[in-house]
């Protein structure tokens, strides 16, 4: 099939990923590819050239100095992000049908979904977040033959509200995360801010006496500077953040990943990362984590409670690694995912054709 995926315009595909999307995008794109899908992507500048993929170049929106002089002008990041979509769903308006046979939207932004009618090819579009406004919005006015995937049953559950939703629950490549050796600190990965509280990970493996590394990029220098700069010392290291290579040797070689996440995860990737390391998860009871972290493979914590947390830290340590790999590989593997995927392509192309 001819694939068009629509990431975000705000952070590039690329190593290292600035989040869970991105590698949920770039692991999309190649598995595609190794499948035999002709893929176009697009995301923003910068994207690794490597990916087997074309990127749907978009100008960035420069507003002029009179249009500046409106008091009540939205800011440059906004109308920039708005204008690529509006751009990108205006040209596969005019010359998607002769290009595609599928859409599969993967951003944040509600024009991919809003504007989903005026394009003469079938979309699929995955939910990634709880329900926001603007996409909420989206949804009113879209047509009803877009195809809607959730990428958990928590997710789909979330927005059961103003859409149905099946569930395609996310997928690791679980070749590249490779079965590491475990060792004596446990680990935390992700975006270094304060929905992703790690912090409270930092507080917690103190509590239960084991060091831990930090890993990911500071998106909120606020945030780091008050909560997590006081903690750093040999016993919470923050090691920067890491393309993928480093990152699997570092989870691989950690006795147990700690997530604790101030809001509903969607997914949780970082847990099913892990997971494929063979490294048991501790985790808050948040979004879609009681459907990655099951018996066996870690421990749940009450939401926010740093001490429930700890002893989630103690308990995940005695999980056997091997078992936490074999879950990981039969059920959170991206060969799964991509034959979902497929399917849910074919079904709409199908769909489309009646």
């Amino acid at each position: 099939m001819r694939v068009c995926l629509i990431a975000s315009s705000r952070f590039p595909i690329r190593e290292p990923f600035h989040g869970g999307l991105e590698a949920h995008t770039a692991s999309l794109a190649e598995q595609l590819v190794r499948r035999g899908h002709q893929v176009s992507v697009f995301a923003a500048p910068g994207s690794d050239p490597r990916l087997d993929v074309q990127e749907l170049a978009v100008d960035r929106y420069v507003p002029s100095d009179a249009a500046r002089q409106d008091v009540g002008a939205t800011p440059d990041d906004w109308m920039r992000e708005h204008h690529a979509y509006l751009a990108l769903m205006m040209e596969l308006a005019r010359t998607g049908a002769e290009r595609f046979d599928v859409i599969h939207n993967n951003s944040l932004h509600h024009l991919p979904i809003a504007m989903a009618e005026l394009v003469d090819v079938p979309v699929v579009s995955t939910l990634h977040t709880p329900p926001v406004p603007w996409l909420e919005s989206a949804l009113q006015v879209c047509r009803g033959d877009t195809r809607f995937v959730a990428v958990s049953r928590h997710t789909a559950a979330a927005w059961a509200h103003a859409v149905s939703a099946e569930v395609v629950l996310n997928g690791v490549d679980t070749d590249r995360w490779r079965e590491g050796p475990g060792g004596p600190r446990a680990v935390w990965s992700g975006r270094i801010v304060p929905e992703k509280a790690p912090h409270l990970a930092a507080l917690a493996a103190m509590r239960a006496g084991i060091p831990i590394d930090i890993a990911g990029p500071r998106m909120d220098d606020d945030y780091f500077e008050r909560e997590m700069r006081p903690l750093l010392g040999p016993d919470v290291r923050h090691v920067g953040h890491l393309d993928s290579g480093a990152l699997v040797d570092l989870v691989g070689r950690a006795a147990v990943a700690i997530v604790s996440p101030m809001w509903d995860e969607p997914y949780g990737l970082v847990a099913a990362e892990a997971m494929s390391c063979g490294t048991p998860v501790a985790a808050f009871d948040r979004g879609a984590l009681g459907e990655i972290v099951v018996d066996g493979t870690g421990a749940l914590a009450r939401a926010g409670d740093v001490d429930a947390l700890a002893a989630a830290v103690a308990t995940a340590r005695s999980a056997d690694r091997a078992t936490v790999r074999r879950h990981a590989v039969s059920h959170l593997g991206v060969d799964r995912m991509i034959s979902a995927y497929e399917d849910v392509y074919q079904r709409a192309r199908l769909g489309a054709a009646a």
